[in-house]
C-alpha cells in the first residue's frame, strides 16, 4: 500500500505514519520540513501548501491513499485535493467533532447539522476551519472522501497536554483536586486506535462522515486518575469533589481541569456523541490503563509536551497550583496554605 500523509510529524499524523510503517506500507510525507522527524524509510517531500506553487513536489506522484490532518484554512485542503485528484483514489480527512452546530444534543450522530463553512475560506474559528476542510475534500473527491470526526484524542505524542497535565499533576503528589463524580463517563480515542481505523478504512476506500471516538463510558474520570496514580507511583491523594463548588469557583471544565465535562454542562455533548457508525466500521479501543501508562512512559522519555508541528501554539491547559490549593481548602473548610 502506498500512502501519502499531508503533514506527518505531529500528533495524529505521526501516529498514522508510525502505524503505516509498522504494516510495511510505502509511506511518503509532505510538509515544510521544519518540524519533527519521520521513521527510517519514509520519503519526505517538502513544500508549503499555503504558498503559491507550494504543492509542486506532489506533481507526478501516485499513491493509493492520502491522509490529511490539516486544521488551518480550508482553501489549503481544497487546493491539495485538486492537486491530488488524479494521483490518488481516496482522500482521508481527519476532521473533528467540533464541526457540529450548537446547540448539540448529547447522543447526536453524524447526521446532526454542522456549522456554516466554505471550502475556499482562508479564516474562521476551529469548527469552521474543520467543517470547511470537510467540504473541500468532498467537493473534489465526493464519496471517495472519508471524514473522520475525531473526538478527544489522547495517547503518546499528545501536543495539547490534557492527559500529560493530569499525569504531571498526580506525579507531584499531595492532595489532588479530582473533579467528580469519579464514575463520570468520559469519551476519547487513543491516537493509535484512531490511526489504525484511518488506515483500515482508508485502504478499503470507505467514504462518508464518522464520529471516530470511543463509546461514552469506555472509561471514567476515576479510572483515568486512578491509573495516573498507579503508573506514576505517586503518593497523591485524589480528593473527589462535586462539580458545584468547582464551577462556582470559576473553574472551566475541559481547560482548567482537562478532559472533565460534568453532566448538565453546555458542552457535555463533547463527551456524549453517538459512535455506533464507527464501531460498526471496525473501531476498537484499547483499555484506558494502557493509554495512561504509555503516555506516562512517553512523557518521561521526551521530558515535555512537544510544540504543535507547524501550527500556532494553543493556550496551556490545567489549573494553577494556587487556585487548586485554595479550592481544596475551601471545600475542606480550612484556611488555604500561605
Amino acid at each position: 500500500m502506498r500512502m501519502l500523509v499531508l503533514g506527518g510529524t505531529g500528533f495524529v499524523g505521526g501516529a498514522t505514519v508510525t502505524e503505516a510503517v509498522r504494516r510495511g506500507w510505502s509511506v511518503t510525507v509532505f510538509n515544510r520540513g521544519l518540524h519533527g522527524d519521520v521513521p527510517a524509510g519514509v520519503q519526505r517531500l517538502r513544500g508549503d501548501r499555503t504558498a503559491p506553487g507550494g504543492l509542486a513536489a506532489l506533481a507526478g506522484g501516485e499513491w493509493d491513499l492520502v491522509v490529511d490532518t490539516w486544521d488551518g484554512a480550508p482553501r489549503a485542503v481544497r487546493d491539495a485535493a485538486r492537486a491530488l485528484v488524479g494521483s490518488v483514489p481516496h482522500y482521508v480527512y481527519v476532521s473533528s467533532g467540533s464541526v457540529y452546530a450548537e446547540p448539540v444534543e448529547p447522543g447526536s450522530d453524524e447526521d446532526a447539522p454542522t456549522v456554516a463553512a466554505a471550502a475556499d475560506a482562508v479564516e474562521g474559528d476551529y469548527a469552521q476551519l474543520k467543517a470547511g476542510g470537510e467540504r473541500a475534500a468532498v467537493e473534489v473527491f465526493a464519496d471517495r472522501a472519508l471524514l473522520a470526526r475525531a473526538g478527544l484524542i489522547l495517547g503518546p505524542g499528545e501536543d495539547i497536554g490534557r492527559l500529560p497535565w493530569w499525569l504531571g499533576r498526580v506525579a507531584r503528589g499531595g492532595e489532588v483536586l479530582a473533579p467528580g463524580p469519579r464514575e463520570l463517563p468520559v469519551q476519547y480515542v487513543d491516537v493509535r486506535d484512531l490511526a489504525t481505523w484511518l488506515l483500515d478504512r482508508g485502504a478499503e476506500g470507505v467514504g462518508g462522515a464518522y464520529n471516530v471516538v470511543g463509546r461514552t463510558g469506555h472509561a471514567t474520570m476515576g479510572e483515568l486518575l486512578d491509573a495516573a496514580v498507579a503508573v506514576t507511583g505517586s503518593d497523591a491523594v485524589l480528593r473527589w469533589t462535586d462539580p458545584e463548588p468547582i464551577l462556582a469557583a470559576g473553574v472551566e471544565p475541559w481547560n482548567d481541569l482537562p478532559i472533565w465535562i460534568p453532566l448538565g454542562h453546555e458542552y457535555r455533548w463533547l463527551q456524549e456523541r453517538d459512535v455506533e457508525r464507527a464501531y460498526a466500521a471496525g473501531l476498537a479501543c484499547r483499555p484506558a490503563a494502557e493509554t495512561v501508562a504509555d503516555t506516562w512512559r512517553w512523557l518521561r522519555e521526551v521530558g515535555r509536551i512537544p510544540p504543535r508541528a507547524g501550527r500556532p501554539a494553543r493556550a496551556a491547559v490545567g489549573l494553577d497550583p494556587e487556585r487548586e490549593a485554595a479550592l481544596l481548602a475551601a471545600v475542606a473548610g480550612r484556611a488555604a496554605p500561605a
